[in-house]
């Protein structure tokens, strides 16, 4: 499995991080796996979120020190 594609969404607010994820996963293949880091807390709620309407897998949603860490797979589908 290839490495995950890493983003930054540091000192950004709502709806940015969410906004990053998903200009950078448009652009990519099936099955890529994204891994973004916010210091938003509202992230906590909106990645998950955005990932179940989209239908996008959440591997990883965690909080470290102060960061919030998503890793997000692409759907397979690109219906």
């Amino acid at each position: 499995m290839s490495e995950a594609i890493e983003l930054d969404a540091r000192r950004l607010f709502c709806p940015l991080p969410v906004i990053r994820l998903q200009n950078c996963i448009n652009k990519q293949p099936p099955g890529t796996r994204v891994r973004i880091v916010a210091t938003d807390p509202g992230s906590m709620n909106d990645i998950p979120t955005w990932c179940r309407i989209n239908g996008h897998e959440m591997l990883e949603a965690r909080e470290q020190d102060r960061e919030y860490i998503f890793l997000v797979r692409k759907h397979d589908d690109e219906a």
